[in-house]
């Protein structure tokens, strides 16, 4: 019997090791898109316990414990932190064969060199020692990147964002790049008029523009935008339910503002126009400035009404949506492609049902100016496990070409998911290894394909950001 998570976890043949132990263990890590908190890394932040570190803000782990009858207060409710903890780990076994026991358990290792399995027999005894190690200095915010051999990290930044703690962490010499990335989505959300006049009016301070008509909203963004890049920013990204493609004029863009910042929503078919308009604007902006663009469609949003109300956004209560757009999103590609304002992309589907029809819709606006331009992103959201890790490759060596993707990023709040970068690689070793010793690749390519996984591991990554 093979031993759980030892150092040749998933990897099934001699070749899958020596491509992840000699070639892929060795990369340093760009995680180009996360949702860490550029003030915790600034002020180096120390952590009180392994709850706040490792349950705080994880809506996955959030998720298994209610469906494991775990009641709400021991989840984001006001028990300790012992007694959250207690409850995670009584939850733990009851994730097998869900990617949380083997994130969950390689975080341990990793971070901490916890080789015990979690469950209430060792939840004390873990906890303590965690806590234990939280004390010492290498186990801060930054150093908890240093551990895991971080080269550069994009967070995700509203327009509005000062970029305050991004130039703190610059000038304090940390030797890790962390960089803002532009996520200009709550100035798309205009189906909520209320929340919506308090961001437009925030948006009027920061770029110094008043804002009435829709030219005025697309000159405050521009100059943020300038101002994201002033300060090292080089992607985008857009959370949105579906691409957007339909016709408006400015008038009509004109009228469909004043009715939101009135404090009315404007009805379906005015959101898409303006969310056109809105995508498309930005798009180009990201073009003029030589950025990669990421857009992440398909979530469907904020199900449970009344937790919505109780707890708000990201807490665990979306799901896979089912709008298929395909014309849409070849509307919207090829209209900036006609107009020499295609930048990089990058498309990350939730439905998997979509994945070969993303996919193969990348190849349709590959021009030949940078390998790899468009690319069909990683696995995302609840398609990062190893079942949707290996279908997105598969998918990807279909339709496209492997050895161009720029490989995994972390979709995190913790510091502690960065072995999901190693998750994906021994994954993406043991395809490619089995393959060779299947015959369905050629042993004399072996230095070739050792080189691929370094380059969709790091190299691809660091060339097309330009980092």
């Amino acid at each position: 019997m093979k031993p759980f998570l030892d150092s040749d976890f998933l990897l099934h043949t001699e070749t899958a090791r020596r491509l992840f132990h000699e070639h892929a263990a060795k990369m340093p890590i760009i995680d180009y898109h996360c949702h860490l908190n550029p003030r915790e890394i600034a002020e180096d932040k120390r952590y009180r316990s392994i709850t706040e570190l490792w349950l705080g803000g994880d809506h996955y782990k959030w998720r298994a414990m209610r469906a494991n009858g775990v009641d709400e207060r021991f989840i984001t409710g006001d028990a300790s932190d012992w007694e959250k903890f207690e409850k995670w780990a009584e939850t733990l076994p009851y994730t097998l064969r869900n990617p949380l026991y083997h994130w969950s358990h390689l975080e341990l290792k990793t971070a901490f060199g916890i080789e015990e399995c979690l469950n209430p027999a060792s939840a004390k005894r873990i906890y303590d020692r965690c806590n234990e190690l939280l004390q010492t200095p290498e186990y801060s915010a930054r150093g908890l990147m240093r551990r895991y051999h971080v080269e550069t990290v994009c967070t995700t930044d509203d327009p509005i964002d000062d970029l305050r703690w991004h130039r703190q962490i610059k000038e304090s010499g940390f030797g890790i790049k962390v960089l803002p990335a532009w996520r200009p989505d709550k100035a798309m959300a205009l189906d909520q008029p209320a929340a919506y006049q308090a961001y437009i009016k925030q948006l009027e301070a920061a770029s110094g523009i008043s804002i009435a008509r829709y030219a005025d909203l697309k000159a405050a963004l521009q100059k943020r935008h300038d101002f994201f890049e002033a300060n090292g920013c080089r992607l985008s990204d857009h959370g949105m339910d579906r691409f957007y493609d339909d016709a408006y004029t400015e008038g009509e863009l004109d009228a469909i503002l004043a009715k939101a910042l009135g404090g009315q929503a404007p009805s379906m078919p005015e959101l898409n126009q303006i969310r056109s308009a809105l995508l498309h604007d930005l798009a180009v902006m990201d073009a003029a400035s030589g950025w990669a663009q990421q857009f992440h469609y398909g979530p469907l949003r904020n199900n449970n009404a009344r937790m919505f109300a109780l707890k708000g956004p990201d807490t665990g209560f979306d799901s896979i949506g089912e709008d298929f757009t395909a014309r849409e999103m070849a509307h919207f590609f090829s209209r900036l492609d006609a107009e020499g304002c295609l930048a990089k992309t990058i498309v990350y589907n939730l439905n998997p049902a979509a994945n070969t029809m993303t996919a193969a819709m990348m190849g349709n606006f590959q021009d030949g100016s940078v390998p790899g331009k468009m690319q069909w992103g990683a696995a995302w959201w609840f398609l990062d496990q190893k079942d949707g890790i290996t279908k997105q490759l598969d998918t990807l060596s279909m339709q496209g070409l492997l050895s161009r993707f720029v490989g995994m990023l972390t979709d995190s709040r913790s510091f502690l998911s960065y072995p999901r970068h190693e998750y994906f690689r021994r994954i993406l070793c043991d395809l490619l290894g089995r393959d060779v010793e299947n015959g369905e690749l050629p042993e004399c390519e072996l230095p070739r394909i050792a080189a691929m996984v370094e380059d969709i591991c790091y190299n691809n990554a660091k060339r097309y950001f330009g980092f």
